[in-house]
């Protein structure tokens, strides 16, 4: 089998090698869109929660909860002592 080295074959030969770095660049950018997009959707998730929660809290803060237990003995007296 003789193979025989020509100009357009070389020339054909490096556009195949430029359009295929040229391609997996393009899906390497594809790619670091797509998880960028990601990352941000699950921070705003996240942020969200965060302010439901905050707003949560806030609309509770100061308001005493009497929770009803029939079982007591979890329950510990505490002495109040007085400072002076």
């Amino acid at each position: 089998m003789i193979i025989e080295a020509s100009v357009t074959g070389a020339f054909r030969t490096i556009l195949i090698i430029i359009g295929v770095l040229v391609l997996l660049r393009f899906i390497g950018q594809f790619m670091k869109t797509k998880r960028n997009m990601d990352e941000e959707r699950m921070f705003n998730e996240q942020s969200r929660r965060t302010a439901q929660e905050k707003k949560a809290v806030s609309k509770n803060y100061g308001k005493t909860k009497i929770i009803k237990n029939s079982n007591t003995q979890n329950v510990e007296d505490v002495d109040h002592e007085e400072l002076g």
